[in-house]
Formats: C-alpha cells, sequence, structure tokens
C-alpha cells in the first residue's frame, strides 16, 4: 500500500468518524466541533486530489464562515456545555432506516450507472474555469444548483439557532 493510499484512508477515517460523532453526540458544541474536524477532512481529500482552490474555497467559507458562526451562535445563547434532550427509540429507529435508504439508493444509483469514456481533454482547474463551468448560463451550468446549496445552508444555520435558542423549563419550587 502506498503512502498516497494510507493519506486517502486516513483523511477518509477523520471525515467519517467526525460526521458521525458530531451526529450521536449530545453536547452541541462538541458536535459543532467535529463537523469542524469533519469539514477539514473533506478539505483535506480535495488538496489529495490536487484541487488546491476547491479545498481552499471549502477552507474559507465552511470551516471558517459556518462553522465559526455556528460556534459563536452556540455561545450567545450560553448553552454551550448542555446537553440535548435523549431521542426516543422510535425517532431513533426511524432515522437509522432512513439513513439506511438513503445508502441503499445511493449505492443502487451507483451500481446502475454506466461510466463512458471522452476523448474530450480535461479542463484546467484554474478559478476562470471553475466559475465559468459552475455559473456559465448555458445548459452546463451550475447557477440554479449553487443557489440552492446557499438555501440549504442558510436553513441548517437558522436550524441551528432554533437547537441552540430552547430554554430550559423552569422549577417551580
Amino acid at each position: 500500500m502506498s503512502g498516497s493510499t494510507i493519506i486517502f484512508y486516513l483523511l477518509a477515517a477523520l471525515t467519517l468518524v467526525s460526521g458521525l460523532l458530531s451526529v450521536i453526540t449530545r453536547i452541541i458544541f462538541r458536535a459543532a466541533i467535529y463537523l469542524l474536524f469533519s469539514l477539514i477532512g473533506i478539505a483535506g481529500i480535495y488538496f489529495w486530489l490536487q484541487y488546491e482552490f476547491i479545498a481552499a474555497v471549502q477552507i474559507v467559507v465552511y470551516v471558517g464562515g459556518i462553522v465559526v458562526l455556528i460556534i459563536f451562535s452556540i455561545f450567545l445563547t450560553q448553552q454551550a456545555g448542555e446537553l440535548l434532550p435523549k431521542q426516543k427509540l422510535g425517532r431513533q429507529l426511524f432515522s437509522a432506516l432512513a439513513a439506511f435508504c438513503g445508502l441503499a439508493l445511493v449505492m443502487l444509483q451507483l451500481v446502475q450507472h454506466t461510466f463512458t469514456t471522452t476523448s474530450n481533454t480535461p479542463i484546467e482547474p484554474t478559478v476562470a474555469n471553475i466559475g465559468a463551468q459552475m455559473l456559465g448560463i448555458d445548459q452546463n451550468g451550475f447557477a440554479l444548483p449553487f443557489e440552492v446549496v446557499s438555501i440549504l445552508l442558510l436553513a441548517a444555520l437558522i436550524g441551528c439557532i432554533v437547537i441552540a435558542l430552547k430554554s430550559k423549563p423552569e422549577n417551580n419550587l
């Protein structure tokens, strides 16, 4: 096994383990830190694939922007060390079933997909080419998915704030 393969497996393990820990932990601050490490692992995989621009964007936008904003919102609500409520068994089973069905759907699509070769020369991963390919106005542009992802990130941020702002029940003595 080569060093490059070992680096890939280490980055993949960091990403997957951190992502899993961010989902199963009950302390919201730790979940944000595990998310930080998962996103750094993804950026490391981009660096490993020699897509330096995408890796830099991953670090600046997600690690430097989104996760730091999530951590600040947790600290501003002063609930950094509190436990999230334990979920009921039915909700846990439904979540596991949904994750399994999603994984099965992805694997089914991957098995059914046929990869084709092309004689076209690959496009160099420069900033200008990436911008033209992502935000081009022709049918190959990805402007709409780019905007959908930004709305998804906004919804995730609002969800994080809603979770962080939930007040404690008052104890009447």
